[in-house]
This record gives structure tokens, C-alpha cells and sequence, in this order.
């Protein structure tokens, strides 16, 4: 090394992909998360688990931008995103597949799926267009029979694969999941699940919020459990799945 040249410092890690740091958020005089701190390393899945007003839909929402912390700080690889906006942050490869989907019904299902290029499709052809819309339905043979159909036409299950779609054509970082299984049949669980498990297996670095912690806990790597907008409890699924108040909470069948 040349004299004056920099000292790297290579036992120096690399930050997690993303963090949510001590995070307090409020809706109006309601305090929606306290104190939540939650992390997802690249290559990870992560679960977020609660039952209904525990915070696990404000928690991914935070981590989107679509609210901002009162207190705390959100980290997308080591930067703060306080002075980000959603549109920005989508930019940078933050994908999400929220609970209601958010398609556009009067649109085609392909449309839809492009939808996802909205921050990019300035900088790309129509072949590159084309060449990401058959990328991203590999996985989903019968969003591409639909192509033409107008959205609102298609089940909720069907809905939801575009919806998988849109997410995957943005080659994102990170992909953040509001409650994938929410109100579809159990056949479509099944499905939605089983790609789930191909996405991690190719490492696709996901945060999954649910209700039912069946399926997640079996995905996923680790998980945080949310009470009243504070983490209660984390660590490896595994250790969840044999925690006894997890188990009874949600494996049991009841709701925590």
C-alpha cells in the first residue's frame, strides 16, 4: 500500500439491509409502536407476528415510509431514511405486497404487473419492458394467461400473484409482505406459500407481517412478536415455534 493511500478496515461488518431502530410512532394522540427495534439482513426472512391492533401493518408502513417515527431511526443499509420519501425508497429497491393488493382494477393484469417499473420505465425499452414483465411471471403461469384481463375481474387469490408480480419485476433489495394469506382460500395459502419458499430458496431477502404464524414460522429465519405496538418477544423461528406462549397465541389456535 502507497504512503497516504486509505486504511480499510476489513473486520468492520456491513450494516443490516434494514433496521428499524427504537422507533415510536403515533397516530394523533394514539401511540401506535413503542420503542420497536427489528432487523432484516440480506438473504433473510423475517417475520412479524401480532393479532389485530398489535402494530405489525404500522411497523411495515414505518419501514416503508408511509409514516415517519416520532422518535428512532429507520436504516436501509446503513442510512437513516428520515429525509426519504416512498417513492424514493421503492427507487432504491424496497418492494412491497400489501394486504389489500392496491391493484388497479380498470387496468390489465399486465399493466399491473409493470406498475412496478413506475420509478424506471423512463430509462427502459420496450424490448426491456417485455423482457422484465416475462421475468417476473416466470414463477406465475396464470397471471400471464390473463395478461389482457382487466384486474378487478380476477380472484383474490389470482389478485394476489400479480400483486407477487408487480413486487418481483423492480429486482428489489428487500421485499416487505403485509399479511400474504389474509383472506384467501386455503389452497391459495398453500400456493402463495409454496413461492414464498422458492423466493427464499433463491435468496430473496424478505419481512412478512401475519396474523396466523403457522406458515411464516416455518419460512422464516427469525421473527418478532408485536403486543400493543412493542415487541414482546424475538429470536430464530425455530425458538418461537417452541415457545410455549407463542405456541398457545397462535399455533394453538387463539390470538395473543
Amino acid at each position: 500500500m502507497s504512503a497516504g493511500s486509505p486504511t480499510v478496515d476489513l473486520t468492520k461488518e456491513a450494516p443490516m439491509l434494514l433496521a428499524l431502530e427504537r422507533v415510536d410512532v403515533f397516530y394523533g394522540p394514539v401511540h401506535a409502536l413503542h420503542q420497536v427495534s427489528a432487523e432484516v439482513d440480506r438473504g433473510e426472512v423475517v417475520a412479524v407476528l401480532g393479532g389485530n391492533a398489535s402494530g405489525k401493518s404500522t411497523t411495515i408502513k414505518t419501514a416503508l415510509q408511509l409514516v415517519k417515527p416520532t422518535r428512532g431511526r429507520v436504516l436501509l443499509d446503513g442510512e437513516d431514511l428520515a429525509p426519504v420519501s416512498t417513492p424514493e425508497l421503492v427507487a432504491r429497491g424496497v418492494a412491497s405486497i400489501p394486504e389489500s393488493r392496491r391493484l388497479f382494477p380498470e387496468m390489465t393484469v399486465a399493466e399491473n404487473v409493470l406498475m412496478g417499473l413506475y420509478s424506471q420505465r423512463r430509462g427502459l425499452s420496450r424490448r426491456e419492458l417485455t423482457s422484465r414483465l416475462e421475468e417476473a411471471t416466470t414463477d406465475f403461469p396464470r397471471v400471464r394467461e390473463r395478461f389482457p384481463q382487466l384486474a378487478g375481474t380476477l380472484s383474490g387469490g389470482e389478485q394476489q400473484m400479480v400483486a407477487m408480480a408487480r413486487a418481483l419485476i423492480q429486482r428489489p433489495q428487500i421485499i416487505l409482505i403485509d399479511e400474504p394469506s389474509m383472506g384467501l382460500s386455503p389452497a391459495y395459502v398453500d400456493v402463495v406459500y409454496d413461492l414464498l419458499t422458492r423466493w427464499k430458496e433463491r435468496g430473496t431477502t424478505m419481512m412478512i407481517v401475519e396474523q396466523s404464524a403457522h406458515r411464516s414460522l416455518q419460512l422464516a429465519d427469525r421473527a418478532y412478536v408485536l403486543r400493543n405496538g412493542e415487541v414482546v418477544l424475538a429470536g430464530t423461528a425455530a425458538e418461537l415455534r417452541s415457545n410455549d406462549e407463542v405456541t398457545s397465541a397462535y399455533l394453538g389456535g387463539g390470538v395473543m
